[in-house]
Formats: C-alpha cells, structure tokens, sequence
C-alpha cells in the first residue's frame, strides 16, 4: 500500500538532537611525528543525528513533525577508510555537559508524541512531566531512552536494547520492547523474529526501529503489527552506512 494513501499523523517529537559528520577519506602512510597513520580527507557528510534522525524517519512515512529540541550544538565526527568503509574513530564535541532541559510549548493536537531521549539533559523528569500535563491521556507516548531509571515514562511505550533492558529500573513491563539486534525484538514475552541480513552499520537502527514502530501503531493499532514493520525497517537499515533514512520505495516495500 502506497504511503501516499494513508492519513498524514501529526507528531510531536521531543529529544536531543546532535550532527553526524562523516569525514571520508584514505590512509596511505605513516606520520613522521607518531607511529599513527596519517587521514587524508576526500570528502564530508553532514546528517542530523539522535532525534534527528527519527524526525527524518517519521517524515520519510508521511508525518507532519514537530520537532522540539536542544539549541546547544553537539557534533559527532566519524572519519572513514573509503576504500574499505572502516571507521577508524569519533570525534565528539558539545557534550562535555549536560544540555539545558526543554521547556515544551505544546498548544495543538498531536496523534501520537515520542521521547529520542538520548540522556543528555534535553528531556528530565520535569520535562515528561510537564508533557504529560499538556497532551491529552488518550495520545499514545513512544519512548527510547539512555537512562536507567524508565519510572518516569509510565504509561508510555518505552523502547530499549537487549544491554540497556539489563540495567534498567522500571515497574512497567507490559509495554517495553525490547531490540534484539539479529535476533529481532521481545514484547510481552513473544518474540518477534527479523529477516537474517548481513550486518554493515548499526548506527541509528534504533532511530529507524522507533520511526516505523510509531507508523506501525497508528497505521494498525496494534503493537505486534507495528513491532513486524520495525524490524523490516531495521533490519534494512543495517545494511547501510552510517546514519540511515529511510526512502518512499524503502517503505513502501518493507510495510504492506
């Protein structure tokens, strides 16, 4: 089914957002300084990253997104063997401390609201909160959080991987998903299983994951259908490089 045929979802989407920048470039010799290898730039990607990248996701499925974000600059810089798309380091900048909280101003409706809190101080307690106070009981919350302690996403459909599921305290259990990268995902205590790919980059699957799994929903209602989509929608990311945004075709494919 063509995404074009489906209702254009309003969404509110809270959560820090940083720039992925992919330096590519060749390794040809060794530094007369150091023994270190010596980068040669051949070019530069700039993409958005953490909420970013799920807002480029939710639009790629035809959602009207509200994006409401850090205005600190966060920068993570990935330099690159092009020959071999091997990265060789990262280089972060902007994070050395925690980001100013939001202070949401939310004055319309919204079909669904989801939380990319990557646990740099953009989203705090007060902020979900105040969220909750401000959206009507009947919107559906999505939720992929860093922290450990989830008690503050009550009543939210709170997204995490099979690491951060370990450590996380929490009172809720009926409503986490768990992504089992090759294995697929577990709510409920069923497991969803995904299509075997040949893995290449796991940076930002949980992005593309959490986008389908809010189109999933609204789309059928459900969790288990929207938990099928998702894995679809990862499992192809993963086999891209870097960042991955979802295409119309890419869709279109992966959620008939």
């Amino acid at each position: 089914m063509d995404i074009r045929q489906q209702k254009s979802w309003n969404i509110l989407l809270i959560g820090d957002l940083c720039l992925d920048v992919y330096h590519y470039g060749v390794c040809e010799r060794m530094s007369p300084e150091a023994p270190i290898p010596v980068f040669k730039e051949l070019r530069k990607e700039t993409r958005l990253g953490m909420s970013g990248n799920v807002r480029l996701n939710l639009k790629s499925f035809g959602m009207n997104v509200e994006h409401q974000h850090n205005e600190e600059l966060i920068e993570k810089h990935r330099f690159v063997e092009d020959r071999y798309s091997q990265q060789l380091f990262r280089c972060d900048q902007g994070e050395n401390t925690f980001l100013e909280p939001l202070v949401l101003d939310i004055n319309k409706h919204f079909d669904a609201v989801v939380v990319s809190d990557y646990n740099k101080g953009t989203v705090t307690p007060a902020t979900f909160k105040a969220l909750k106070e401000k959206i009507s009981p009947l919107t559906p919350v999505f939720v992929d959080s860093k922290k450990q302690d989830l008690r503050i996403f009550e009543d939210s459909f709170i997204k995490v991987n099979e690491s951060e599921a370990s450590k996380a305290i929490t009172e809720q259990t009926q409503d986490i998903i768990v992504t089992l990268g090759p294995k697929g995902a577990l709510w409920s205590g069923q497991l969803f299983e995904t299509q075997k790919v040949d893995v290449f980059d796991v940076c930002g699957a949980g992005d593309v994951f959490l986008s389908a799994l809010v189109y999933g929903y609204l789309r059928h209602g459900n969790l288990p259908d929207a938990i099928a989509i998702a894995n679809r929608c990862a499992s192809l990311s993963v086999a891209k490089m870097g960042t991955y945004v979802l295409t119309k075709e890419d869709i279109n494919d992966l959620c008939i």
